[in-house]
């Protein structure tokens, strides 16, 4: 329940300023989603409407966390309208904002309502597509391409202007472009900026945003970029009424576009913010404290702040200097194993962090050996294996039949009849016309083109998807609208395609195989029926849903006792009691790339982020030598190390000789008992 009488001082503040802007510098553990929560549910108790209230953020896991902290604290007075339907504030993604804003205005730009949105394999076969009508890019990487063209997308966007300067990748822009729209489809960087375009070209679909969305908080606001920034600003603009969370130490993404200079010159867009500063630390030791505190303050462009804690003075970080990668990770694993062995620290309570994802190799290698259960953050998401593509594929051709991706996707998957070379001849034809793949397909003249087998196979491939998205397209009184069971219709497809006997057929590893069938199988699981969805809008929400919220493998399988193998770009926001920071050599951290980019504050910035994940301990090391490809490389220690102030680190080579003391010996030699058993 609310007790505003549970915040500190600051924490109070930062939760009763709820009129014009409020800037709250949140340093690294001092509560920020605490203070979110509360403000948003103080609000409210001031008489503000839930749907009055917009809470932006980065990562759908955040979003459902301020979610459920808001809904656990809201009283039940609150919770439901005149009508008896729920209420509650809008707390989402910045995409997942321009979705809900896109779903209601998009027909302004000429897209229909029920559009599709691309990831970035779809983009790539979309990029595939264009680039065969340029002779002399098709030995162009795809990938590399897509990437120009966002970069290109964003520059345009900022220059309020056309890309001019390059044209042969503006005409590739353009046709990229076109092939989109020609699907209904659009991709993450089209989500903010048309929605930016939607404001600019239709006052009045703007005036519609400002009027629902009266109080607009946005949390990790160092990590907005120009267009995200110009979003909040349009929104803000009128009733001032913005409060933005965030810290610039923890800038750390600014090769993604993130701009600092969104926090740090905030007072340019609105002169009469207000600052508040969170400073007390609740997650780390004083000692963890002040190494940061140390570190951070050699950068000069910052919001001074120093970050303070109740927690005790803890222990000494250790420093350890190896000869080489392969010992580093031996001893950092021993540490570990005599940590749960000696002291019953759970594997899971440690982390290990890195610079760059290669530096995860040796320690996987060590882990292994040690017979240590770890996670590594990064691995191959749960929604880029071929299985579960492959079902995305078949529902948004069911939902949007022209959608040529996901329909080239699935024409001969399982086999059907539908050869590349038949494919590619439909295809050819739609660039012709003009139209869809499907269009092409359903035409009376394409019996001449094609042979009569393929026909054959064309003709039971349009009738199965004529079929089975019929409930799709169902009028109000079919009966089929109202027993509709999304997990029981898309269970009926891959039944009628024999999917299964596809997934086994294709993986001569029958553990594979299986684990490919059980992927769907749980996907399946989570299709849920929505009460008063019709079941046109029910994919349409499984969909977005699907497009937008990809980080449930990663969630669940950091709930296992294993340790944590994560860089310090993804651990952000993250803490563990024991951290070890490996690899902290000139070169690493700060990267050499930094150098020439002019970004040591940044580097800088991340290293104090890995810094302030500790919550007892901090261990940090650095090689005089590391393998790479096939040769031990020379390395020198960090220069951030010496920032370090002496008085707060141990030499590890040293603590390992001291004795311990009686009572420790004791304490130990008990634990190892009971681990024995």
């Amino acid at each position: 329940m609310f007790d505003i009488h549970s915040l500190n001082p600051q924490q109070r503040t930062a939760v009763e300023a709820t009129e014009g802007p409020v800037l709250i510098l949140a340093g690294a553990g001092t509560g920020k989603t605490r203070v979110i929560t509360c403000r948003i549910v103080h609000l409210m108790l001031k008489g503000v409407a839930p749907e009055n209230i917009l809470g932006v953020t980065f990562t759908n896991k955040a979003a459902r966390e301020m979610a459920e902290r808001v809904v656990e604290m809201m009283p039940r007075s609150l919770s439901k309208g005149p009508d008896g339907k729920a209420r509650r504030p809008v707390l989402c993604t910045f995409h997942s904002l321009c979705v809900r804003i896109l779903r209601q205005h998009i027909h302004h730009l000429g897209y229909k309502t029920n559009f599709v949105i691309y990831d970035e394999s779809e983009q790539v076969g979309v990029v595939r597509k264009v680039l065969s009508h340029f002779s002399g890019l098709k030995n162009a990487d795809p990938r590399e391409i897509l990437s120009a063209l966002s970069r290109m997308k964003n520059d345009a966007w900022r220059r309020g202007a056309n890309p001019e300067d390059d044209p042969l990748h503006s005409r590739l822009l353009d046709r990229y472009q076109r092939a989109l729209h020609a699907c209904n489809a659009v991709d993450f960087d089209d989500l903010i900026l048309l929605t930016l375009r939607l404001f600019r070209e239709h006052p009045t679909a703007l005036e519609a945003c400002r009027q629902l969305y009266r109080y607009l908080m946005v949390d990790e606001y160092q990590d907005t970029n120009a267009s995200q920034f110009a979003l909040v600003k349009m929104l803000a603009q009128e009733h001032r009424n913005l409060c933005v969370v965030g810290d610039d130490d923890q800038s750390i993404y600014g090769w993604r576009g993130a701009e600092i200079a969104n926090l740090l010159n905030l007072e340019e867009h609105f002169p009469e913010v207000k600052v508040v500063k969170l400073e007390q630390n609740y997650r780390s030791t004083t000692i963890i404290l002040e190494a940061a505190n140390a570190v951070i303050r050699h950068n000069a462009r910052r919001r001074p702040k120093k970050l303070w804690s109740e927690n005790g003075r803890g222990a000494l970080i250790t420093m350890y200097a190896f000869q080489t990668d392969e010992e580093e990770a031996r001893v950092v694993v021993e540490e570990i194993e005599f940590n749960r062995m000696g002291r019953q620290i759970p594997w899971k309570d440690h982390a290990i962090l890195f610079r760059t994802n290669l530096q995860s190799r040796p320690i996987e290698t060590a882990l292994r050996k040690a017979g240590v259960k770890y996670h590594l953050v990064g691995g191959q998401s749960f929604f880029d294996r071929r299985e579960i593509r492959d079902f995305l594929a078949y529902l948004k051709t069911f939902f949007n039949p022209h959608d040529d991706i996901s329909l080239l996707r699935i024409a001969n998957v399982p086999p059907r009849g539908l050869s590349d070379a038949t494919m590619e001849k439909l295809l050819g034809l739609s660039h012709e016309r003009q139209c869809s793949v499907f269009t092409v397909m359903r035409h009376t003249d394409i019996e001449k083109l094609v042979t009569s087998r393929a026909m054959e196979s064309l003709r039971d491939f349009m009738a199965f998807i004529e079929r089975v998205r019929a409930p799709l397209v169902a009028d109000e009184s079919d009966p089929v609208r109202k027993n509709f069971s999304m997990k029981d219709w898309a269970a009926a497809f891959l039944e009628d395609i024999d999917y299964w006997t596809e997934l086994r057929k294709g993986e001569k590893n029958v553990e594979v195989a299986e684990n490919r069938v059980r992927n769907i199988k749980e996907l399946l699981a989570s299709l849920g029926k929505e009460p008063g969805l019709s079941p046109h809008d029910q994919v349409q929400s499984a969909l977005e849903g699907l497009a937008l919220f990809g980080e449930r493998e990663t969630e669940k399988e950091t709930t296992q006792d294993a340790v944590t193998l994560i860089t310090m770009h993804s651990c952000k926001g993250l803490e563990y009691p024991h951290v070890f920071i490996v690899g902290v050599e000139d070169g690493l951290l700060p990267h050499t790339n930094s150098k020439e980019a002019g970004t040591l504050d940044e580097e800088r910035r991340l290293f104090y982020v890995g810094i302030t994940r500790a919550r007892q301990t901090l261990s940090v090391s650095h090689c005089g030598g590391r393998m790479k490809y096939g040769s031990v490389v020379p390395c020198h220690p960090s220069p951030f190390l010496n920032e370090l102030p002496g008085e707060l680190v141990q030499d590890g080579g040293e603590k390992a000789k001291k004795a311990v003391t009686t009572t420790e010996s004791k304490n130990l030699f008990a634990s190892l008992r009971a681990a024995i058993g």
